[in-house]
């Protein structure tokens, strides 16, 4: 029996709610950076923005990949990269 003032235990398995919404509050954050970044390079040039947004995303993955296995960075990681899709998508979409 634990005493009253003893500390509980932790908490076993996924934290699926909370962790759905960090990576949802990523995903948002990361695509909106993606289309703002790229509308305005687009502006300027197109092939620019492409490329320039292929640069970025090629040098930030592997630390953001990296941190995956971390229990809570996992959320943002997944979030981001969910993120820099929708961004990519809504980029297309809006050229189209």
């Amino acid at each position: 029996m634990l005493h009253p003032h003893s500390p509980s235990p932790p908490p076993t398995g996924t934290p699926w709610s909370t962790g759905l919404l960090v990576a949802g509050f990523a995903a948002v954050v990361v695509a909106v950076a993606v289309m703002a970044f790229g509308s305005q390079l687009a502006r300027i040039n197109p092939a620019l923005a492409v490329i320039l947004e292929l640069v970025v995303v090629a040098g930030v993955a592997p630390s953001v990949w990296r941190l995956r296995r971390a229990s809570v960075w996992r959320w943002l990681v997944y979030g981001a990269a969910a993120g820099v899709v929708a961004g990519w998508t809504a980029l297309l979409v809006g050229a189209a």
